[in-house]
């Protein structure tokens, strides 16, 4: 089960502490003073990223022609996001040379958001920006070497920023709206949407159990523990729900990145 991070489930004899946004800027437990401070959540970025080297490596060093259920599991996940995310979008041609991008983003997202409903960890490793700040600028910086690439630089330009069919006067409003979406809006769609399921969800789960404990621990009222029983259970039933948008969050991130990949590609007559 979740528990809140830190001091949150501290209760006072006024109400229980409620989690906040200073959940999420811990101070350093290691290095303190120095550019290398780790804090928690830093930590539990290594950790995770200790994990999946781990898992994928242990399993690659005994992989089987005819794979155990371990084996079969994680095949079965980088099936998918090949098979389901790379060539639903791209196509095999296109999306082969994407697959090993998009698998990481999506392998890391998923362990990292499921950081937040792991005991002992308690937080996920991308409830701040600057993880997917981090994932989404390799978005962008593959998309643009993918338009290049493909197409060299004035006409990738061309076609995003003066799409065919448009009259040219619209140029003057549509050009800029078009440089804004390509440099800044698709990033930044990518970094909010994931930093901010990641911190609502973290909040709600805290919040709960935070009021469970209060009713069911410091308030002597067995009317009152009772409330703490419904608010336990709502946090187990949002502890469930964030596991559902933990795996969501990194299909979406991993899909958005292949549809902005595959829209550098010329367009086909």
């Amino acid at each position: 089960m979740v528990q809140p991070s830190g001091a949150v489930l501290v209760a006072a004899e006024n109400g229980p502490e409620l989690p906040s946004i200073r959940d999420f800027l811990p101070d350093p437990i290691l290095f303190q003073g120095t550019p290398f401070a780790i804090n928690r959540i830093i930590f539990v970025r290594l950790l995770a990223m200790v994990i999946i080297l781990l898992v994928l490596g242990i399993t690659a060093s005994r992989a089987k022609l005819i794979p155990s259920r371990w084996q079969g599991a994680v095949e079965w996940v980088l099936d998918f996001v090949r098979d389901s995310v790379v060539y639903q979008v791209m196509g095999e041609l296109r999306g082969r040379r994407y697959v090993p991008m998009i698998t990481t983003i999506f392998l890391t997202v998923l362990v990292f958001n499921l950081c937040g409903v792991i005991p002992g960890m308690n937080i996920a490793a991308t409830a701040t920006i600057t993880m997917p700040l981090v994932f989404a600028l390799w978005t962008l910086a593959q998309y643009l070497v993918t338009g290049i690439r493909e197409q060299g630089l004035w006409p990738y330009l061309k076609q995003e920023l003066f799409p065919a069919g448009v009259p040219w006067p619209l140029y003057i409003i549509l050009t800029p709206i078009q440089f804004l979406e390509l440099l800044v809006i698709k990033p930044v769609s990518l970094t909010i949407r994931l930093f901010a399921n990641m911190v609502a969800g973290h909040l709600l789960v805290a919040v709960s159990l935070a009021f469970a404990q209060y009713y069911i621990i410091v308030v002597s009222n067995k009317w009152l523990a009772l409330a703490g029983v419904s608010w336990f259970g709502l946090g187990f039933a949002l502890t469930a729900f964030e596991m559902f948008v933990a795996a969501l969050q990194a299909y979406i991130f991993a899909i958005l990145s292949t549809v902005y990949i595959n829209q550098s590609f010329p367009e086909e007559d």
